[in-house]
């Protein structure tokens, strides 16, 4: 039996009507509201580490009375149901209230290690945010959420994490292509897993309401609860300290997310973790042919404000907005501007470290840059796989570099061939570059290949489980989720997990960019 603190509910303001009904909610944090019960739950999947971790047995997790918790239909002793209440930044442009439409917290609980965690339903029913929605997910989404929460953990990248998957055996109307077209999905409900959810949109509200004292109140929870190793600064050095720390850990997390090729595909100031973890999976995408410019979100299809590219810069953007909201209640607003340098030193530093071991270097040096930059134009414009790429690149015996090595992460034969010449030329350099280090072929290609992962969850592999699962064969989920737990290990006869997209995948709805619907 988990032990439930609730500490959120128990120190913050929370919203006095109880009606489940779409509303403003002024002067609250948190609203009161009950998951609304399904018809047929059944745990088609769970991640027994995310189980163990919360001190869960396997066997516990799938008794009748976790299931029905899991999906929304009753709540077990010490579990606080609600929604939060923030607002936030989309593509660009203020977009007032937002909050929890469809996820639903089941408390927090601490393990017997002293760790806190958050319990959250996506997908159990309407919320006071839900505006005209009705707070339910389908299977697609929640598959491929559960999928991504733990393949990011095991690729070694901060994030939320999922603890089951449960079916509904209730159907879920969606217009997938927002072209008039809604059709009937299978339901489904996933149990998300994080210290804390807390977005950068939760303080962007009180603050654009002029509420400061409920501003004050977040900061000092979110302090006190999440980062309490800041409570020792002093109350002047106290919030200018613990920006810092966020644009530190969002900087961090911008450099994982460019080294394994992730897209998250909607950076919404709502879907920004204070925490530093990637949080809420939607149009999310792996970069299959190197494009700084692809965005898997239909919705960004246009102006690509979220592409590959500009992760980082949108990062320090959501930061400044963030900075915005905190200066109404800082005591040196001034200092702020402390944390945006730290974002920039820190991102730039992981960036050199990170990508000097991706490319095989012992360590960064200044004129690396240009080689970098110049292999990265030449896998652009002969669509090169990125992740092939650097597993193959390991396999370069630099001594005779050869670019037949590198072959097979190729798309198309005739742009291999058009830039063949600049290639070579290419590689030449670099293997060049490698000699210089004057290290163990063993020492460099241990170091390039826990930098580059053998395994990620690309787009075409996520749609194959849920078209299986959509038929009523799990198998593959379960499949995937097995590799993924060792993306950066060769797995014997599972080498079709890391074949590059296929053709017929290229256009494929779900294969290559997905909308936000869900």
């Amino acid at each position: 039996m988990l032990h439930f603190d609730n500490r959120l509910v128990r120190e913050l303001p929370g919203d006095g009507d109880v009606r489940n009904h779409p509303r403003q909610v002024l002067g609250a944090l948190w609203s009161p509201v009950m998951p609304t019960p399904v018809v047929a739950p059944c745990l088609l999947a769970h991640s027994r580490e995310m189980a163990q971790e919360l001190g869960l047995d396997e066997h516990e997790l799938s008794s009748p009375a976790w299931v029905a918790a899991l999906a929304g239909n009753a709540l077990l002793p010490g579990m606080t149901a609600y929604a939060t209440c923030y607002g936030g930044h989309q593509f660009g442009s203020w977009a007032r209230q937002l909050g929890d439409g469809r996820a639903i917290f089941l408390g927090e609980t601490v393990n017997r290690a002293g760790q806190r965690f958050e319990l959250q339903l996506k997908g159990a029913g309407p919320t006071p945010y839900s505006r005209h929605a009705d707070g339910r997910a389908v299977l697609r989404s929640s598959i491929r959420e559960f999928l991504c929460s733990e393949a990011m953990h095991y690729l070694g990248v901060p994030t939320t994490r999922a603890l089951s998957l449960v079916t509904t055996g209730e159907a879920v109307v969606r217009d997938m292509f927002y072209d008039g077209n809604p059709v009937e999905e299978p339901g489904a409900v996933v149990c998300r897993v994080a210290p804390s959810f807390i977005r950068f949109g939760h303080f962007e509200l009180p603050a654009a309401r002029g509420d400061a004292v409920l501003l004050r109140q977040l900061v000092d929870f979110t302090i006190a609860r999440d980062f309490p190793e800041m409570m020792a600064a002093s109350e002047v050095e106290r919030l200018w300290r613990w920006f810092v720390e966020i644009c530190e850990r969002t900087a961090r997390l911008m450099v994982h997310w460019m080294r394994v090729g992730f897209v998250h595909g909607v950076m919404n100031t709502d879907n920004m973790s204070i925490l530093g973890l990637t949080i809420d999976y939607g149009p999310y995408g792996w970069v299959d042919d190197f494009d700084p410019g692809w965005t898997p979100n239909t919705t960004d299809a246009a102006g690509r404000r979220y592409c590959f590219g500009r992760q980082p810069e949108i990062a320090r953007w959501n930061l400044e907005r963030l900075a915005e909201a905190l200066a109404q209640i800082a005591p040196e607003p001034g200092a702020l501007a402390l944390g945006f340098e730290r974002y920039d030193e820190c991102y730039n530093a992981g960036f050199r470290e990170t990508f000097a071991a991706k490319f095989g270097f012992v360590a960064w040096r200044e004129p690396d840059a240009v080689l970098i930059e110049d292999g990265f134009t030449l896998l652009h414009g002969a669509e090169v796989d990125m992740t092939s790429f650097f597993r193959r690149l390991a396999l370069v015996d630099i001594e005779a570099p050869e670019l037949a090595t590198l072959r097979d992460a190729f798309y198309r034969a005739e742009l291999f061939a058009r830039h063949e010449a600049d290639l070579t030329a290419w590689l030449a350099r670099w293997a060049s570059r490698m000699r210089s280090d004057n290290e163990s072929e063993e020492s460099r290609v241990a170091r390039m290949n826990a930098a580059n992962p053998r395994y990620v969850l690309r787009n075409y592999l996520a749609q194959q489980a849920i078209d299986r699962a959509e038929q009523g064969d799990p198998a593959m989920i379960h499949e995937l989720l097995d590799v993924l737990r060792h993306p950066y290990t060769e797995q014997a006869g599972r080498e079709s997990f890391a074949a590059l997209r296929p053709e017929w995948a290229r256009h494929k709805a779900g294969c290559s960019m997905l909308s936000c619907s869900s």
